[in-house]
């Protein structure tokens, strides 16, 4: 004899709420990271390595930003 056991998750409408806002939150948390790590990294280049790259050093932020952000 086999037994059959479904668990399933039961959410309010408010720990929807919050669970995608903790979800959120996260995400953006990753993305600052990724933002932070690219202008960091960025800021390290000689501006041979930068001029390389196709990159001027005042748009460096953007470039940050677009890496980061843009998806």
């Amino acid at each position: 004899m086999a037994f059959v056991t479904d668990i399933q998750s039961f959410e309010t409408g408010l720990i929807r709420r919050l669970r995608a806002s903790f979800d959120d939150a996260r995400a953006m948390a990753g993305k600052r990271r990724v933002f932070r790590t690219t202008l960091n990294e960025l800021n390290a280049l000689s501006e041979r390595d930068l001029a390389d790259l196709g990159i001027s050093r005042e748009n460096i932020r953007d470039v940050a930003r677009e890496a980061a952000f843009s998806k």
